[in-house]
């Protein structure tokens, strides 16, 4: 997805090519900034992802010798990047507390709903109690959700995105959603499925 969209060539040649000349970077920039932006959104509320995605593009840059040329689509490296940022941002500045806040108030947001009409309606009219379920869910945990749940990462692309073997990615997937169901008391068709096929599009601001 993305690949070959703005600037010609895969990611991983504009990355190469960035190597010599810096300024062709801001293809990757181009291509990728608008999903990073939502999924930030989803994580620190609209204010403070303004400032991560172009933290999240600046640290990408820094790093471009490393990434790892074999791999053509450069989302699953940017999402690490901007998941990595979003802990960060929670960790400083005791801002759990401020998102606590927001969790009680109901403040919540779906930038990415679902296709199904009948899973992003139900989500929708739990907005609080959502909001409240995703407070008390462990980060490790919640980040494979809602990289699955928002920009539609795939499996490998998540155990990518955070350097975790891939069978992780489905046991934390597998328990945050039982999680859920436990403290929603949701129906089982609305958490459960293929990793971007059915799993509806669930976001709260302020996620840690």
């Amino acid at each position: 997805m993305g690949e070959r969209a703005l600037g010609g060539g895969t990611d991983a040649e504009v990355i190469r090519s960035s190597l010599t000349d810096p300024e062709s970077f801001a293809a990757i920039f181009e291509r990728h900034a608008a999903p990073v932006h939502r999924y930030l959104v989803t994580r620190v509320g609209r204010g403070a992802a303004e400032d991560l995605v172009g933290d999240t593009f600046a640290t990408a840059f820094r790093s471009r010798s490393t990434y790892e040329l074999s791999r053509p689509d450069a989302r699953p490296w940017l999402f690490g990047i901007a998941t990595n940022l979003a802990r960060h941002h929670w960790r400083s500045e005791g801002r759990r507390e401020a998102r606590d806040d927001r969790v009680e108030r109901g403040t919540v947001m779906a930038e990415d709903p679902s296709d199904d009409v009948a899973a992003t309606a139900w989500f929708r009219s739990q907005a609080a109690p959502i909001a409240r379920a995703l407070s008390q869910v462990d980060a490790a945990h919640l980040d494979v959700l809602l990289l699955v749940a928002g920009p539609g990462l795939s499996y490998d692309e998540v155990a990518q995105a955070l350097d975790i073997p891939i069978g992780t990615v489905r046991s934390r997937l597998a328990r945050v959603r039982r999680q859920l169901r436990e403290l929603l008391g949701a129906p089982e068709h609305y958490l459960d499925g293929a990793a971007h096929d059915t799993t509806p599009a669930i976001s709260a601001e302020g996620s840690p």
